[in-house]
This record gives structure tokens, C-alpha cells and sequence, in this order.
């Protein structure tokens, strides 16, 4: 059965559940940041999650926290470690081991910090219709699934559980943020994607867009990169193998999962449960993404 959500009883207080994850209190500087195997697609979340799912997400981000901050020396994480905290029972110690991270705990910028390389989703969408994407004017004749001739910046809002998410101008980014910190956030923002695109093509995998999310310390006054990172749940990973230009393309996320509930009729509607099929070729596209990125199987990470 997947994994949903731990019961840590008095142990460690609970102060926000999301759609995929829970947020525990460990100390006024520390938060343990739990990913559950439930997963989400247009904003629903579904009823059945995927086996697992949990500690890919937490395991790849831990990677690629380690591998960024080698390339971009600049960069700080809220990423503290792996180790669960002593004060959690045994039996929840089993269950979040290699699914939590303690973190810093800082204060979140309410933006979503989108970065794409390709023209896809609803920027292709958007591209088709007006030729712009978040009202920006881009070149003449791309195709779909066409790389950017450099990456573009597209933030969004971060909206409450239940709502959706609406993309926004960078201005409009600066007005909510402040324009000194957009402006570091859309820095780090496409130093991270490029660093990690150039990893995981050499892998295999095209990093067609990813979110990320940044918070600020404020003692040091730094913008500080949180939440998960470069994951099958907040990127699109793409087979650099069969990558045909002007088609949609085979992926290793949850884009399988948003064409399966496009295709039934069953977009944006809840209390959808996913077949056994979908539960198992998710899992295994979440699995492969993992190993073909970190070079290691879940299974000799997880030992």
C-alpha cells in the first residue's frame, strides 16, 4: 500500500498538509519535510497514490541539493539532511526514513519560479493562440517541443490548497516579491535549470521545464532555494533518445498520469482513483527517471 501520511502523534507538531506533503515542526529553526506518496495532477489530488513515489522525490532533490550547490558555489538550500529526528517513534521512523528531509525553516516567497527550455504545455498552449508566452512576445515559427534559443522565466502564483495557480509577468512577480528579490529569484532560477539541464542531458533525460521555489533568510538577507527540486513532480523530464521535434514527447512524469484523466474525460475532477495500470507505469517512470539521473536504483539507494 502507498504510503500517505505519517502518524507521528505528540511527537512533533503538524502545521501544514499539502497536496503531496506534510510540514512537521522539530524546533523554532528546523522543520521536517515529508513527501507522502500521493500525487496530484491539474490541481486534484488523486485518491490512490503511487508506491514509493515519496522517497524518489525526497531522494532526487537531496541529490540534486548536493550536486547544485558544487556547481553554483553561491547557492544556498534549506536542505539540513536526511536523518529523522530522535523524538519520533520507532514505527515513524520506519515510515519516513528516506521520505523526509529536515529543512531550515524561512520565510517562503508566494511565487513559483518556472523555468522553461522547451516550448510545451501551456506555454505552447499560449504560444499557439497569441504568439507570447506571459505576455511575452517570442520568436516566429517555433514548433512544438522547439528549445528556446535560451531559457525563458515564467513565474506564477503559488495558490492555496484547492486553488490553481495563475502564470504572471515578472513585473507583476516583482510587485508581490519586491524587485530586488524577483530579480535574485529569476538569477538563481535559470543558473539552477541550465546547470542541471546540461547534468541530465549528458544522462539521457532533457529537462523540457521545471518549478522551483525559493525562501529568505532573514538574518543573512539571502534567497535561499526549498521545497523539492528537479523532481518527476515539479519538472518535465523528457528521453533525449526519442525527442522528435513538433510532437508531444515520451516523458519520465507525471505528464503520463495528465494524459491518462485527459484522455478518459476526467481533467480537474476529484475523487478520481487511478487504474492499477497507471498506479504501476507511473511508479516505474518515476523509478527510472531516479536511477537514470542519480545512477543508482531506488532499491540500492533506499538500502
Amino acid at each position: 500500500m502507498a504510503y500517505t501520511t505519517a502518524d507521528l502523534g505528540a511527537s512533533l507538531p503538524l502545521l501544514a498538509s499539502g497536496k503531496v506533503r506534510e510540514l512537521y515542526e522539530v524546533d523554532s529553526k528546523t522543520l521536517l519535510f515529508v513527501a507522502s506518496d500521493r500525487i496530484s495532477a491539474y490541481d486534484v489530488i488523486m485518491q490512490n497514490g503511487v508506491p514509493n513515489k515519496g522517497k524518489v522525490l525526497t531522494l532526487m532533490t537531496a541529490f540534486w541539493f548536493e550536486y547544485l550547490q558544487k556547481q553554483i558555489p553561491v547557492l544556498k538550500t534549506h536542505f539540513l539532511g536526511l536523518k529523522v529526528p530522535d523524538s519520533v517513534s520507532q514505527q515513524a521512523q520506519e515510515q519516513l526514513r528516506n521520505r523526509s528531509m529536515l529543512v531550515r525553516r524561512l520565510k517562503i516567497f508566494p511565487v513559483e519560479a518556472i523555468v522553461r527550455g522547451y516550448i510545451t504545455g501551456s506555454a505552447w498552449s499560449s504560444y499557439k493562440k497569441t504568439g507570447e508566452v506571459n505576455g511575452k512576445k517570442m520568436p516566429e515559427g517555433l514548433r512544438e517541443s522547439q528549445e528556446f534559443p535560451e531559457p525563458i522565466y515564467t513565474p506564477s502564483t503559488k495558490a492555496e490548497l484547492g486553488q490553481h495557480d495563475e502564470n504572471i509577468s515578472t513585473e507583476d512577480a516583482a510587485k508581490i516579491v519586491g524587485e530586488k528579490y524577483a530579480k535574485r529569484i529569476e538569477q538563481l532560477s535559470l543558473q539552477v535549470y541550465s546547470a542541471a539541464k546540461e547534468y541530465a542531458k549528458q544522462r539521457g533525460i532533457i529537462i523540457a521545464d521545471t518549478k522551483f521555489e525559493f525562501g529568505l533568510d532573514e538574518e543573512t538577507d539571502e534567497v535561499v532555494l526549498v521545497d523539492e527540486v528537479l523532481t518527476p513532480d515539479s519538472s518535465r523530464f523528457w528521453s533525449a533518445q526519442t525527442y522528435a521535434l513538433g510532437q508531444s514527447q515520451e516523458s519520465f512524469d507525471k505528464q503520463y498520469l495528465r494524459d491518462w484523466l485527459t484522455k478518459n474525460g476526467l481533467k480537474g475532477k476529484e475523487g478520481v482513483e487511478m487504474s492499477e495500470e497507471v498506479v504501476k507505469n507511473t511508479s516505474s517512470k518515476y523509478a527510472e527517471a531516479f536511477q537514470i539521473l542519480t545512477g543508482k536504483s531506488l532499491e540500492e539507494a533506499t538500502r
